[in-house]
């Protein structure tokens, strides 16, 4: 850790989590890198 890259990667998940209330946060790697972080949000409907 301590890496500014990773540093980077850290602050976008936490500010992922944050803003939602339902849904899923993926981190997507390749060659041990990573490449993507996707947040993908659900909201609830209520009737």
């Amino acid at each position: 850790m301590g890496d500014k890259k990773e540093d980077d990667y850290l602050n976008i998940i936490k500010q992922f989590v944050d803003e939602i209330k339902f849904g899923t946060i993926s981190i997507v790697v390749q060659d041990g890198k990573v490449i993507q972080i996707e947040k993908n949000e659900k909201y609830r409907i209520k009737n």
